[in-house]
């Protein structure tokens, strides 16, 4: 362990950074948010983006597997990056470009929010104080080929103006955050509010709308709340 940790150094490593994705990739696997397939979970710290590996159980992983890609493209650590890389980096550019303070991502195959987006469907409500004023919504956007820079391109305008989690069409879902513990929170709340949602619209008789007056100060307080996340 200490010659691991000798060589982390030597590198100018993160030992902090590993150990927050590898953190927040077991809790993931032990809510079964991600598996081995499905999923990936990087921090940005340094221009350097550490990420989970490709086909590898997230709840078994360790700090030697951890891919560690410089801002060249070039992995110095650990086992072959998820191909999903293309889709962590572009949404930290556009993030940064954008004077939103994020330094994680997180991509999740959760079960209620992926069949939203494989339904094409928004996660959205006029009945619910939480959803709106910590969100707004959970906009879906059209199919991107998985693994190529298309599959976030229509997402950008969302994560430009602010949004800390889109469905991506047929694929799950992707969230940003201050750090990758804070885009695993939203995920995990998101996919909660979704159940909710969905129990509420689609099993029982529907949702009971607010006030047009009160929706309106709801939306009021998610972008004050959204104006506190700028550099």
């Amino acid at each position: 362990m200490e010659e691991l940790k000798m060589k982390m150094r030597e590198l100018n490593i993160s030992e902090e950074a590993i150990n927050e994705v590898l953190f927040v990739a077991k809790r993931m696997d032990d809510k079964g948010l991600v598996n081995s397939f499905a999923g990936n979970i990087s921090t940005k710290r340094d221009g350097l983006i550490y990420i989970t590996p490709t086909g590898q159980n997230k709840g078994l992983l360790t700090p030697e597997k951890i891919a560690v890609v410089n801002e060249q493209g070039e992995r110095i650590w650990g086992m072959k990056e998820t191909s999903e890389i293309i889709m962590h980096k572009m949404a930290y550019d556009i993030c940064e470009e954008n004077g939103w303070d994020v330094g994680g991502v997180v991509h999740s195959h959760s079960r209620i929010m992926t069949a939203f987006s494989m339904c094409g469907m928004s996660i959205e409500t006029d009945a619910f104080p939480e959803m709106m004023g910590n969100f707004h919504k959970v906009p879906c956007v059209p199919y991107g080929e998985p693994g190529t820079k298309y599959i976030l391109t229509m997402a950008e305008p969302y994560l430009a103006e602010g949004y800390r989690i889109v469905l991506l069409g047929n694929h799950g879902s992707l969230a940003v955050g201050k750090t990758v513990e804070d885009a695993m929170n939203v995920v995990e709340a998101c996919e909660i509010l979704a159940e909710e949602i969905l129990i509420a619209n689609y099993i029982l008789k529907g949702e009971r709308k607010l006030d047009p007056d009160e929706v309106a100060r709801f939306f009021e307080v998610y972008k004050e709340n959204k104006a506190k996340r700028r550099k």
